[in-house]
């Protein structure tokens, strides 16, 4: 497997991921438009490939941290894309490994996503709540919404609520 920086030239392979992977229209519209949008940059995208088959995607969006004493670089992941028939391979993990690397690289602290409990934690993710890292809407279960922390110490030194990119700030993409 080998994971690139999405650009442009790449767009197409990344909405073929993003269609392959979710049954809707909405994961692929809502990448088109946070690639598009100001206010989600600088973001990261990221493309697996297997050979020449693209078979993930993530994309990793800038995002604020509203209340805190000083400013705290963000980025919130959504979406994590992998082709069904690629899934269970390790794939959407090493994707989330490879940005949080490139990310605590450029600087980002605090890395937020709204998902499944039950697969995050296996990537360093916890729920933020406890540490007083609120989602821009209210999320039920509460441990939907979680945090990573990108460098040491930061998690307990700082709270507040995440602001994210102006398309992705509507109730309907924060329900788990």
């Amino acid at each position: 497997m080998q994971i690139i920086e999405a650009g442009e030239s790449e767009y197409d392979h990344v909405m073929q991921v993003e269609h392959d992977a979710f049954a809707s229209n909405e994961e692929p519209r809502l990448v088109a438009a946070l690639l598009r949008d100001p206010t989600a940059q600088p973001s990261l995208s990221l493309l697996a490939y297997e050979g020449d088959q693209p078979v993930g995607h993530v994309l990793f969006t800038k995002a604020k941290l509203l209340g805190a004493p000083h400013n705290v670089s963000s980025a919130i992941l959504a979406p994590l894309a992998v082709v069904p028939e690629f899934q269970r391979r390790g794939i959407g993990r090493a994707l989330i490994e490879h940005g949080a690397r490139l990310l605590a690289q450029s600087g980002v602290e605090l890395l937020f996503v709204l998902g499944h409990p039950g697969y995050y934690p296996r990537c360093g993710f916890e729920t933020a709540t406890p540490h007083g890292l609120l989602a821009p809407y209210h999320i039920v279960p509460e441990e939907a919404w979680m945090v990573r922390a990108l460098t040491s110490n930061i998690l307990g030194s700082v709270r507040g609520k995440v602001a994210c990119a102006s398309c992705l700030d509507k109730p309907e993409y924060w329900r788990e």
